[in-house]
């Protein structure tokens, strides 16, 4: 009698099993994003304050300008992170 031994397949995830994964980038996305949301308004208005954001005429210079767009970026970014934290934790697909 000959003996065989069992090979036995490793457990397979399947696509529900995510063992905490997602769960852990949901909450990072949202840290990011409320890391944004407290750090760029702070930012802006310390570039606002600068004597670079305006010419002699008190019209904003480019400095100003590029520092807001950068800035409103920064904080669609921080939105967009923040939904797709909440729709991952609400568990939206």
């Amino acid at each position: 009698m000959a003996y065989e031994a069992a090979v036995v397949d490793p457990p397979r995830r399947t696509r529900g099993d995510n063992g905490g994964v997602l769960t852990f980038l949901a909450l990072l996305l949202l840290v990011n994003a409320a890391f944004n949301v407290v750090v760029w308004p702070r930012f802006y208005s310390r570039v606002a304050a600068d004597p670079r954001a305006r010419d002699e005429d008190g019209r904003p210079t480019r400095f100003l300008t590029v520092h807001a767009i950068l800035i409103g970026i920064a904080l669609l970014l921080a939105l967009g992170s923040a939904l797709a934290g909440g729709a991952v934790l609400i568990g939206w697909r």
